[in-house]
């Protein structure tokens, strides 16, 4: 349980009570927030009532992010928003993973992603494995966050819900914006913003640069991104042009035994374990008024993306016991290319593994939506269709080497030789092509001021072709369609209070890392090596939500908010990543259904200054096909 509660800003809340209570000739008023709005797809300018959304919902502004001086995008979810929880299995804390409700948004291979992630409308999960990497997004250009449950207009991946981020611009932020920080274990930051608006036409730009040292051995963090965006408004239509740069350098200890920790808790196991990230992307956007009721929204953007991973492990290739000056893994010979064998060069060892990969993607797509708010049959209604498409071309490189061992950092001792074993640990290079393509709509029929009703439906077809250009059994041709409806009420019982239920259906297509690498004979390194193409099916969720929120203002620039929520989803045919009898190794699999189901429970207030909030988040996360190979329940409390 988190329950993290400010005591200073109670007292704020008790002084605003005693105020109160000197004025009790006056007749009270409750004073209602602004209307928070979210929206209903991933492309800006089709945004409705919150309270009008039959789901959970959470949204964040740029003053929640710098509660604590520095904007931080994860770190701000992860403290006031009940049902998120936020981990860094690789050991460093610019390559997290974010939980919601039992869901994943992670930059780690071999996670199962089930949110899906929009950056100003354009999809963020990188196509090779629907990976998020958290660390190319610019926080200090965060304008807002809308977090959302599970809904298929989202597109793929939006099994447990969506975050949605849109970034600032010149008309929205004015001025220029500075600051520079530092703290222990060698961190330093550097990062600004500049916005200005002359007439029809504004500019934004922001960046970062940040290094820390880390306190574990052998990590450090190095990240710099820019970003900039050129707007142009006029009396009906609004057009942006955004251009991102990011890179980064991750060094992560990774995961340690607990006998060594318990010696030296700064202690790495293997090394090095690095991850490089190159990324590009330009997006043009636009939005047209053609009546007072009808707009049109449209988004075309393309994407860079190069990712370099250096992986030191323990060996699978050690010296043979019935042959000696060999090296073998079990009981065979261990090769390199060509088919020659590996001596056992460094005489017993000790040996070490050093597996590399490299993600090249040049990925691009377009949307295309209409926006309508006429009256249907007398009543307000809110209605959005639209189209999208987001395609890729994938170049994965993977190579292993076996090599050295330093005898007390536990290093990689290179140049290596090469592993070639077919069907076990061989060189890959794949090329890999992605079309996803999806047709949606969603609307909201309001039946009285205080009743609505929403319907929506998407359907995805996604394609995945991949070819072998080693000549190996990698190539293979993949296609995925399903169509997911949803439906949902929401009732303003009073101002403060609104009550809500929904059902939704979403579904996640196979990544090519997962179809590369799906059964027991074709297992994998926590690196990603491929060996076979076998196929997966696709995942489905069937979510039911339920709930009431509502907020108010005890007094002026303050805000009380407040959430109960129920949520249940079963999935079936879900995917996960299987540990294989071969040491350091795993594939994925259908698991079967599994379901996640729980409750969040939040109070906050806010105001300028101060911030105070309780959440509870209880999910329970089990398999429900008994499979011998997986835990049978997996239980958490935030």
């Amino acid at each position: 349980m988190r329950l993290i509660v400010s005591l200073l800003s109670l007292l704020v809340l008790a002084r605003g009570s005693a105020v109160a209570q000197t004025s009790q000739s006056e007749q009270p008023v409750t004073q209602l927030p602004p209307v928070e709005v979210v929206g209903t797809s991933p492309l800006i300018g089709s945004g409705i009532d919150r309270n009008k959304v039959p789901a959970e919902t959470h949204v964040l502004n740029s003053g929640d992010l710098k509660r604590e001086a520095v904007p931080d995008l994860l770190g701000s979810l992860n403290q006031q928003v009940g049902g998120v929880n936020v981990d860094s299995a690789s050991g460093n804390p610019f390559q997290p993973t974010l939980f919601y409700h039992g869901f994943a948004a992670s930059g780690l291979q071999g996670t199962p992603q089930g949110l899906a992630v929009y950056v100003n409308g354009m999809r963020f999960n990188q196509p090779f494995g629907d990976t998020v990497d958290w660390d190319l997004i610019p926080n200090i250009a965060i304008d807002q966050i809308n977090l959302v449950g599970s809904n298929p207009v989202f597109g793929l991946n939006a099994l447990g819900g969506a975050v949605s981020v849109q970034l600032k611009d010149g008309f929205s932020y004015h001025g220029f914006e500075a600051d520079i920080s530092g703290g222990s274990f060698g961190l330093g930051q550097g990062e600004f913003q500049y916005g200005k608006q002359a007439g029809n036409v504004a500019t934004y730009v922001a960046g970062t640069v940040l290094h820390q040292g880390g306190w574990r051995d052998l990590q450090s963090s190095n990240l710099k991104n820019l970003y900039s965006d050129v707007g142009w408004r006029g009396e009906r239509a609004e057009l942006h042009l955004n251009v991102t740069g990011a890179h980064s350098v991750l060094n992560g200890p990774g995961t340690s035994p607990v006998e060594l920790l318990s010696a030296d808790p700064a202690a790495q196991f293997t090394a090095p374990n690095q991850i490089s990230n190159t990324y590009g992307a330009v997006s043009l956007s636009g939005t047209l008024d053609v009546t007072d009721t009808t707009s049109i929204q449209a988004l075309a953007y393309y994407r860079y993306f190069l990712q370099r991973v250096t992986n030191g492990n323990v060996p699978n290739d050690t010296p043979c016991d019935d042959t000696p000056g060999l090296l073998c893994n079990g009981d065979v010979p261990s090769t390199t290319l060509g088919g020659a064998f590996i001596p056992d060069f460094l005489r017993g060892g000790p040996y070490s593994e050093l597996d590399n990969q490299t993600t090249n993607t040049n990925a691009y797509g377009a949307s295309l939506q209409v926006t309508n708010t006429d009256d249907l049959l007398g009543f307000p209604n809110h209605f959005v269709a639209g189209f999208s498409f987001d395609g890729a071309q994938t170049l994965f490189g993977a190579a292993s080497f076996i090599g050295g061992l330093t005898p007390l950092s536990r290093i990689f001792l290179g140049p290596g030789i090469i592993i070639a074993e077919p069907a076990v640990n061989s060189p890959v290079r794949v090329a890999i092509s992605n079309a996803n393509y999806g047709v949606y709509f969603a609307d909201t029929f309001n039946l009285t001021q205080r009743l609505a009703l929403t319907v929506s439906g998407r359907f995805n077809a996604a394609l995945v072709d991949l070819k072998d250009e080693n000549g190996g059994d990698l190539t293979g041709n993949h296609s995925f369609n399903h169509f997911n409806p949803a439906g949902g009420v929401t009732y303003q019982v009073m101002p403060w209070l609104t009550a809500y239920a929904g059902y939704a259906v979403a579904n996640r297509a196979p990544t090519p890392a997962e179809l590369s690498c799906a059964g027991p004979t074709n297992s994998c390194s926590l690196a990603n090596f491929f060996v076979g193409d076998p196929d997966l099916q696709q995942v489905v969720s069937y979510t039911t939500e339920a709930g009431v929120r509502g907020s108010f203002k005890p007094f002026d620039g303050a805000n009380l908010s407040y959430n109960v929520a129920y949520f249940r989803s079963t999935l079936n045919n879900d995917i996960a990543f299987v540990n294989s009898v071969t040491t350091g190794r795993a594939f994925f699999a259908n698991v079967g259904q599994t379901r996640r189901q729980g409750v969040d429970v939040g109070l906050q207030f806010k105001n300028e200054r101060w911030l105070a909030y309780i959440n509870y988040s209880y999910t329970d996360a089990t398999f429900q096909d008994g499979s011998s190979k997986l835990p049978e329940a997996i239980r958490q409390e935030t």
